[in-house]
C-alpha cells in the first residue's frame, strides 16, 4: 500500500475550507482537466457523513468510475472519503483542517491507496501512480486555494 501527505496553507478560515472541500461543484471545478463528473449518489451541493458520490473521469486516456463514501466527518476539523467501488484495490483519503493562528488554514491530505492486479498494480504504482496521485491532489488544492483566497 502507498501513502502520501500533502500540506496546503490557505488564507481562509477552516470552516470555509472544510465546506468547500465537501462541495461537489468545487470538486468538479478542481478536476475539470480530467472532465470529472458526478454521475451517481449526491451529484450537487454539500456532502455529509454517510453520503456517497460516483465520479466519472478520464485519466491516462481511459474513462474511470469511482464511488466514494464519506465515512467520517467532524466539522470543521476533518472528513474521510473511501472508495467503495472503483479502480483501486484501496482508496482512503483523510482531510484535516487546522487553524493556522492567523485567520487561515493548514489543510493536510493523507491518502492511502493500492492499485489492483497484484504485481501489475505494483508496477503501475511504481511507474506512474506514486507521482501522479500527489500531483492530482496538489492540483485540487491549488484550485481550492485560488477560489477561496479571491473571495
Amino acid at each position: 500500500m502507498n501513502r502520501f501527505d500533502v500540506v496546503t496553507r490557505l488564507a481562509a478560515p477552516p470552516e470555509r475550507v472544510f465546506e468547500a472541500s465537501l462541495d461537489v461543484e468545487t470538486h468538479l471545478g478542481s478536476m475539470a482537466d480530467s472532465g470529472e463528473r458526478a454521475v451517481g449518489g449526491v451529484t450537487a451541493g454539500q456532502l455529509k457523513l454517510g453520503d456517497s458520490v460516483t465520479w466519472r473521469a478520464t485519466h491516462f486516456g481511459i474513462q474511470w468510475r469511482m464511488r466514494v463514501l464519506i465515512t467520517a466527518c467532524e466539522a470543521p476539523n476533518f472528513f474521510v472519503d473511501e472508495q467503495v467501488r472503483g479502480p483501486f484495490r484501496r482508496w482512503h483519503h483523510a482531510h484535516y483542517f487546522e487553524n493556522d493562528g492567523a485567520s487561515g488554514t493548514v489543510m493536510r491530505d493523507v491518502v492511502e491507496f493500492a492499485a489492483p492486479l497484484g504485481p501489475l498494480g505494483a508496477i503501475a504504482e511504481a511507474a506512474v501512480l506514486n507521482r501522479y496521485m500527489p500531483k492530482l491532489i496538489l492540483q485540487r488544492n491549488e484550485y481550492l486555494k485560488a477560489s477561496l483566497e479571491t473571495r
